[in-house]
C-alpha cells in the first residue's frame, strides 16, 4: 500500500467514523428518551402490568424533542472540541502536559531524540515536526498529533527517551511518522472531536448531580429535586455508555492501523529489531506504556502503545496486544520481554560507518542519472517511495547531517539562527545586489539576527546546493517558535529580499512556498483542504501550467522543454494540453493553480506528481532547481518527497 492508497484508506475510515458516530448518537437518543420518559412519569409501570405496552404509552412528541436536544448537545460538544483542536497538534501535546523541547537543547537524551527526528524528517522529505516531552511520564509511549504535516507535532514520554536505545527510539519515531503520512493523524483528531460530543452527556450528568445535591441541601425534601437527581444519575449512566461506544469506535478505526504503522516503520528503518525491541521494553517495564495524565483517555487511540487501563479499555482496546505486534515483526521471538538496564545517554549523532561514507559520492551520482528508456517505470517506483522512504534515504539523511557544518546546524535549530540561515540562502552572489540586501536587513531585521547573518555568510556561501532543502527542513521547527510579532517581520524581510532584484528565480519561489506552506498554518488558522476534484480533466489549465513550469526548469532550449512537456502530458494521459511559453507564466497564476490542485483526490495527485517526475528525468539529468521545484510542488500537495526522489534514478545494485 503506497502513500496515495493510504490516503484513500484514511478517507474510507473517515466515512466509517461518520457511520459509527451516527449509530452511537441514535443509541444515546434512545437511551436518553427512555430515561426521560421513566423519570418524569410519562411511562406508567402499572399500565404496563395491565397490558398496555411501553410503546403505546410513548409520547412521540416528547421523544422528538429529547432526540433533537441530545443531537444538538452532541453536535455542539463535537464542534466545540474541533474548534479547540483547530490550532493543530500542539493543543493535544499541551493538554497532556507536554513541554516543547528546545531545538538547541544540550541534554543528551533530548539531543539524541531530536537527531533521530531530524534524520527521519530529511529522509522523508518533510520539515521536522516540533517535539514535546511528557516529562513526568515514566512509561514508554509516543504520539503524533495534527491535521496535516504542516501543524503536526510529535510527543514522547520521559520513559521512552530514557529506556530506549537509539535504534529502538528510531523505530518508535518511524512508526509515528507513518501515522503522519498515512492520514491516520488527521483521523485521530477527528475522532477526538466526534467522541467529545458523545461523552458530553455524561459530563452534563455529573454537573447536574452536583447542582442537584447542592440545591437539595438548601431546600430539604423536594420531589422535583429527587427527579433531577435521578435524571443526573441516568445521564451519568448514559455517559458511561457513551464512553463504551467511544471505545468501540476507537477500536474499530485504530487497531489495524497500528499493524500497518509497525510494518511501515520496519520498511523505513530496515531494522525490525528496533521497533520490536521498543515493544519488548514496554512489556518488561513496570510502568509499561501507561500515560498517567488525566487527558490520556481522550488521546488513547493516538498513542504508540496502549496508554490507559480500565474495564472499558479492556473491552475496546485501541491497540493490538503487545505479543501480537512483536510476533508480526519478529516471528522468532521467544516470548520474553526485555528487562535489561536502560542504555546510558549515548552520543547524539552516531558516526557514519566507512562503508556508507564510501558509498555517499556514488549515491549522489546514482541519484542524478537514469536510463532514458525506463523513465516511466522508474517514476512509478519513485511514487511508491513518497511517504514511505527507505533505509537508503535514512542513511543519506544521516550523511547529510554528518557533513553539514556544526555551526550551521546549531544556528538552524534556534529561532535567531534559523532566520539568519534563511536570509543567507537568499543573498545574491553579486556584490552590488548583496550589499543592498544586507543594508535592508541591517535596517529592518533584529540586530542579533543581522549579526548572525554576517557571521554565517562565509560558510553558507561555500555550502553545496544539496544542503539547501535539508537546512530548510531543520530550520522550520525553530521558526515556529517565533513570537506573533516576530513572524510578520521575518516574512516581510524574506519577501523583500526575494523581490529586491525585481525577479523571482525558481529556488527563491520554492523556498518561499515551502516555508510559508508550513509556517502560515502555524501562526494563522487556515482551513483544512478538502477533496473537491476527483477528475484531473476538471483542472486542465492548472495541469498545463504546472507541467510547463517543470518542463522549462530543466530545459536548455525550447525544443527540450517541448519534449519534456509532451512526455509528462503523455504520462498524465491528458489531451489538449499545450506548453506555455516562459513569458506566459506568472508566479501569481502558478500560486493560484497549485491552490486548486491541492484539492485533488489522492489518486489524481499521484498522477500529477508522476508526470512532473517524468518531466524532470526526461533529459537523463536533474538540476538542483528542478529538484527544489518538484519538492515545492509536492509540499503544496502535502506529499512528502524523500531526498533523491526527484533527482534519483536507478539505485546502484
Amino acid at each position: 500500500m503506497n502513500f496515495f492508497e493510504s490516503q484513500e484508506r484514511a478517507h474510507k475510515h473517515t466515512t466509517l467514523l461518520i457511520v459509527l458516530f451516527g449509530v452511537a448518537v441514535i443509541a444515546l437518543i434512545v437511551m436518553a428518551n427512555v430515561l426521560t420518559l421513566v423519570v418524569f412519569g410519562f411511562v406508567n409501570s402499572q399500565q404496563m402490568r395491565d397490558g398496555q405496552t411501553f410503546f403505546a404509552q410513548m409520547d412521540w412528541k416528547m421523544f422528538a424533542t429529547v432526540g433533537a436536544g441530545v443531537s444538538v448537545v452532541v453536535l455542539v460538544g463535537s464542534l466545540y472540541k474541533m474548534m479547540t483542536l483547530s490550532a493543530g497538534g500542539k493543543v493535544v501535546a499541551e493538554s497532556l502536559g507536554g513541554q516543547l523541547i528546545p531545538r538547541n537543547t544540550e541534554e543528551p537524551n533530548q539531543r539524541k531524540l531530536l537527531n533521530v527526528v531530524d534524520e527521519m524528517a530529511i529522509a522523508s522529505g518533510t520539515p521536522a515536526p516540533p517535539v514535546y516531552l511528557l516529562a513526568n511520564e515514566p512509561g514508554i509511549n509516543a504520539f503524533a498529533a495534527g491535521f496535516s504535516p504542516r501543524d503536526a507535532v510529535l510527543g514522547i514520554t520521559q520513559g521512552a527517551i530514557e529506556q530506549l536505545s537509539r535504534d529502538q527510539l528510531q523505530g518508535v519515531i518511524a512508526h509515528e511518522f507513518s501515522h503522519i503520512f498515512n492520514g491516520d493523524m488527521r483521523l485521530n483528531m477527528r475522532l477526538m472531536g466526534a467522541l467529545n460530543g458523545i461523552l458530553i452527556l455524561g459530563i452534563l450528568g455529573y454537573y447536574l448531580m452536583y447542582s442537584a445535591s447542592f440545591s437539595g441541601r438548601r431546600r430539604g425534601n423536594d420531589n422535583s429535586g429527587a427527579a433531577i437527581m435521578a435524571l443526573a444519575v441516568g445521564l451519568m449512566v448514559i455517559g458511561f455508555a457513551g464512553t463504551f461506544f467511544g471505545g468501540l469506535i476507537k477500536a474499530a478505526v485504530s487497531r489495524q492501523r497500528e499493524y500497518l504503522a509497525d510494518a511501515s516503520a520496519v520498511q523505513f528503518t530496515r531494522n525490525a529489531m528496533g521497533i520490536a525491541g521498543a515493544l519488548k521494553r514496554i512489556g518488561a517495564l513496570k510502568s509499561g506504556s501507561i500515560v498517567r495524565n488525566p487527558g490520556a483517555p481522550e488521546v488513547s487511540h493516538a498513542f504508540f502503545a496502549q496508554g490507559v487501563t480500565g474495564f472499558t479499555q479492556w473491552l475496546s482496546s485501541t491497540h493490538p496486544p503487545l505479543a501480537s505486534r512483536i510476533l508480526r515483526i519478529d516471528p522468532q521471538w521467544d516470548g520474553k520481554f526485555d528487562a535489561s538496564p536502560p542504555p546510558p545517554p549515548a552520543e547524539s549523532q552516531p558516526p557514519v560507518d566507512d562503508a556508507s561514507a564510501t558509498r555517499r559520492p556514488d549515491m549522489a551520482r546514482n541519484m542524478a542519472t537514469i536510463a532514458a528508456g525506463a523513465a516511466a517505470a522508474d517514476a512509478i517506483a519513485v511514487m511508491d517511495r513518497i511517504g514511505q522512504p527507505t533505509q537508503e534515504s535514512v542513511l543519506y539523511a544521516r550523511s547529510l547531517l554528518s557533513d553539514l557544518p556544526a555551526a550551521i546546524q546549531d544556528a538552524a535549530r534556534e529561532p535567531y539562527g534559523a532566520r539568519a540561515v534563511i536570509y543567507c540562502l537568499l543573498l545574491d552572489k553579486a556584490t552590488g545586489p548583496r550589499e543592498q540586501q544586507l543594508a535592508l536587513l541591517q535596517s529592518r531585521a533584529d540586530k542579533d539576527v543581522y549579526a548572525l547573518t554576517i557571521s554565517l555568510m562565509p560558510q553558507m556561501d561555500a555550502l553545496e546546493k544539496r544542503f539547501r532543502l535539508p537546512i530548510i527542513d531543520i530550520a522550520i521547527p525553530a521558526l515556529k517558535q517565533l513570537s506573533d510579532g516576530q513572524f510578520p517581520t521575518f516574512k516581510e524581510n524574506l519577501v523583500a529580499l526575494i523581490n529586491m532584484d525585481a525577479r523571482v528565480d525558481l529556488f527563491e519561489w520554492s523556498l518561499q512556498k515551502i516555508l510559508f506552506r508550513h509556517l502560515e498554518g502555524h501562526f494563522h488558522k487556515t482551513p483544512l483542504t478538502s477533496v473537491r476534484h476527483e477528475d484531473p480533466g476538471q483542472l486542465k489549465r492548472e495541469f498545463g501550467l504546472v507541467l510547463s513550469v517543470i518542463a522549462h526548469a530543466g530545459a536548455t532550449d525550447k525544443s527540450s522543454a517541448q519534449s519534456a512537456f509532451e512526455a509528462s502530458a503523455q504520462a498524465l494521459d491528458a489531451k489538449g494540453l499545450a506548453l506555455l511559453a516562459k513569458d506566459q507564466i506568472r508566479i501569481a497564476d502558478l500560486d493560484q493553480a497549485l491552490g486548486k490542485l491541492d484539492q485533488l483526490a489522492p489518486a489524481a495527485k499521484s498522477r500529477l506528481l508522476t508526470a512532473c517526475v517524468i518531466s524532470t528525468w526526461h533529459d537523463q539529468r536533474a538540476t538542483p532547481a528542478e529538484v527544489e521545484l518538484l519538492r515545492a510542488f509536492a509540499s503544496v500537495l502535502d506529499c512528502p518527497m524523500p531526498p533523491g526522489v526527484a533527482s534519483g534514478g536507478r539505485r546502484a545494485a
